[in-house]
């Protein structure tokens, strides 16, 4: 009786096991449906002068580089 208990055990985590693992692909399913891409521009962030991120680029100045000699 004993063996059959484990047996019957075996069964059931196994079929607990295949029913998270198929949840898990449905979710990882979702996911990739709703996502926006992440393309790279969306992920870049950007710091100024003043150490404030931003997600638009700064502008470009000129700077004057001091001539050493």
């Amino acid at each position: 009786m004993a063996k059959s208990q484990a047996t019957f055990m075996k069964k059931q985590l196994e079929k607990n096991r295949a029913k998270k693992k198929e949840e898990k692909e449905h979710r990882k399913q979702e996911r990739k449906q709703n996502s926006n891409g992440g393309k790279l521009e969306d992920m870049l962030a950007y710091v100024d002068e003043n150490g404030e991120l931003s997600s638009s680029p700064p502008e470009m100045k000129q700077q004057l580089r001091p001539t050493s000699r």
